[in-house]
């Protein structure tokens, strides 16, 4: 197993909680996941944004900004649900995997 794997489930966090606040496209995440330092390539981003709107987290429309067609993704009512579940798991294990500090 490698590191990526154990971060897999936080980037998908961490777009919930982008998507949730206003729309993302896939450049600008790309580029503020890396600001936390993960380097995930459109090959590997996409995949999940379109996993996570099969599964009912994510909505998409394309839209045109200047002279491009993006497509946007905000959370749906399902995904903030998740979303606040998540928080108050993470917040427990966080608290549990520094105790010993």
């Amino acid at each position: 197993m490698s590191d990526k794997d154990l971060y897999s489930g936080m980037i998908r966090l961490h777009i919930l909680y982008h998507a949730s606040k206003e729309p993302i496209f896939g450049l600008a995440i790309i580029e503020e996941l890396g600001r936390h330092g993960y380097k995930l390539s459109p090959g590997t981003l996409y995949p999940i944004l379109h996993g996570m709107e099969s599964k009912g987290y994510l909505r998409s429309k394309e839209k045109r900004e200047g002279g491009q067609r993006r497509r946007f993704y905000r959370a749906t009512p399902a995904g903030r649900k998740a979303l606040k579940s998540a928080k108050e798991k993470v917040r427990e294990l966080v608290g549990e995997l520094f105790e010993e500090e």
